[in-house]
């Protein structure tokens, strides 16, 4: 799917999803607030999000606009995208059968059991569970709700993108986490290059930084404190070549510099994003994406199912 399309579909879900989700707020805070040599920041709380994080965009997107079987839908997760579909499927009142790993938080496993969906944990990582998940969609027929490698996952996704672009259109630069790859392939669409886009991993989970260099998607290590959000162990085939054209580049964070993100941004807004919520912010703080003086740079805070305790 071209460009043109992707970001004409964007504008079609939009208003379809709109009435479900939050237009999540945007923020001005100053630089030395956060840490950050810059005179302002633009953060857009997206882990205000129904469900926690942005991914209850892209499950919106599914159910509204695909046929549902009787026998519901189903989904792999490292958390939040299983969260996000069993509110969905809730809110839908259509059966959801969530498989997540065993790296998933308990907050985030409760959440999903909260929401009334079949939850099933197993294997330590991503790709267990959606090893798992398509063996149960062939056995029973139910819909699959791809974390980030679907079209309307990325379309849905997106409309953080279009928000944020009516929300702060001054913007120079935007830093997104990237897991899967489906929130930045969604805003590499909507922005197009009209705005740079820089991606921002953990070091332990390089998924899109191996996949730049390799000139495909390829596997990588799947580890780190993000380990339940950002870590699938290889990017979306959908979202690639958009990040090929779109995405200024990709930057690395140690784990220090994530939970000194999700310190500074509680200690100083009372804002509480889990790891993967807060490493965009890293990217900043850490030095990794250096800002030209007087750039205008904004940071999707894209989730915050985070233990209180943390």
């Amino acid at each position: 799917m071209d460009i043109h399309t992707l970001r004409a579909r964007i504008l079609e879900v939009y208003p379809i999803i709109a009435p479900h989700v939050r237009r999540t707020p945007v923020i001005d805070v100053e630089g030395a607030d956060l840490g950050v040599a810059l005179p302002r920041v633009t953060l857009k709380l997206e882990l205000l999000q129904r469900a926690g994080s942005f991914k209850t965009r892209g499950a919106f997107a599914h159910l509204l606009t695909r046929n549902i079987p009787d026998a519901g839908v189903v989904a792999a997760s490292g958390g939040n995208h299983g969260a996000a579909v069993a509110y969905a499927a809730m809110r839908r009142r259509v059966p959801a059968r969530i498989y997540v790993p065993t790296v998933s938080t308990p907050t985030k496993v409760a959440r999903i059991r909260g929401y009334g969906a079949d939850l099933v944990v197993g294997g330590e990582r991503y790709a267990d569970a959606f090893a798992a998940s398509e063996a149960w969609r062939e056995q029973s027929g139910a819909l699959s709700v791809h974390a980030f490698d679907h079209v309307e996952t990325l379309v849905g996704q997106g409309s953080v993108g279009l928000e944020l672009s009516e929300q702060a259109p001054d913007l120079d630069t935007v830093l997104v986490a990237v897991g899967g790859g489906g929130l930045i392939g969604g805003i590499a669409a909507w922005y197009a290059g009209r705005t740079r886009v820089v991606g921002v991993e953990p070091e332990a989970a390089p998924t899109l930084y191996e996949a730049l260099r390799a000139g495909q998607p390829v596997d990588a290590p799947a580890g780190g404190i993000a380990a339940d959000s950002l870590a699938p162990r290889r990017v979306g085939e959908l979202m690639f070549p958009i990040a090929q054209a779109f995405v200024d580049r990709v930057v690395l964070v140690p784990d220090e510099a994530i939970r000194a993100s999700q310190e500074a941004l509680w200690e100083n807004l009372r804002v509480a994003a889990e790891p993967g919520g807060a490493t965009a912010l890293a990217a900043l703080r850490s030095g990794a994406y250096q800002p030209a003086a007087g750039e205008r740079v904004g940071v999707i805070v894209s989730g915050g199912n985070a233990a209180p305790a943390m």
